[in-house]
């Protein structure tokens, strides 16, 4: 049962929700198109390690697809190996560096959109990464993170029909981590981000080709009801002004 303290703090949320915004519902890979169209982009986790090669040879690849829309494109990995495949698939401009430790990673804050896309949920450290990163923007430099939904109909909907007693998660290997609006706003804050726009994006139409009916159905019902419990979620933001 909530306490009043609770309650007030529940409901605020739910206030700084409905008045920040009507979130919009969007396709992920469209929307950061539209971003990055024309811009000077940081492409973190560029590699997609481990599927750097099943990436390349379905030209689904997201480094490749900013590639072709931005204005240049720096690509930053962890994974030396995973570069190297993207520089025989042609790309340049490929730097070695450990996301929790950007600082080393000797970049210029001359990027107009740093892209962090479907990686905050596998680090260890998201607080450092998200430090390393402000420190790579400029005042006019937009970091767009996308990550999966906490609140996800789809996955809650397989979850709960899988009666695996909590031990059949539809959840991917290396994740640690499900951030929600609410969450995700609060990391991004605490480390000085201001949120400038905030979105759910619905299941990408080149996933929809690969995913079983029955988890497509999940997802149309699950958002046709309320695109809050849509697939992922998208924030846009800026560097806000540092804490004492």
């Amino acid at each position: 049962m909530l306490r009043n303290a609770e309650r007030s703090s529940v409901f605020s949320e739910e206030v700084e929700l409905a008045s920040f915004m009507t979130p919009r519902l969007v396709q992920r890979l469209d929307f950061l198109d539209e971003v990055c169209a024309g811009k000077r982009v940081l492409h973190l986790g560029c590699a997609d390690s481990p599927y750097t090669d099943e990436a390349i040879a379905a030209g689904t690849l997201l480094h490749g697809r900013l590639s072709m829309i931005a204005a240049s494109v720096t690509g930053l990995d962890g994974d030396p190996e995973g570069l190297e495949k993207l520089r025989v698939a042609g790309y340049s401009d490929l730097v070695v560096g450990d996301l929790e430790k950007l600082d080393e990673a000797g970049l210029e804050k001359n990027f107009d959109v740093i892209v962090a896309g479907e990686i905050i949920e596998h680090l260890n450290n998201p607080g450092i990464f998200l430090e390393g990163v402000r420190s790579l923007m400029n005042p006019s430099t937009k970091l767009v993170v996308t990550t999966i939904n906490a609140y996800c109909g789809m996955r809650a909907i397989y979850y709960s029909l899988t009666r695996g007693k909590g031990t059949h998660e539809p959840v991917h290997p290396d994740h640690v981590a499900y951030y929600s609006y609410s969450t995700l706003n609060l990391l991004l804050k605490r480390h000085d981000l201001a949120v400038d726009d905030f979105l759910f994006y619905d299941m990408g139409t080149d996933h929809r080709k690969v995913t079983p009916w029955y988890l497509r159905v999940f997802n149309d019902v699950s958002v046709t009801f309320s695109r809050q419990l849509a697939d992922g979620v998208i924030a846009v933001c800026s560097a806000g002004p540092k804490e004492a």
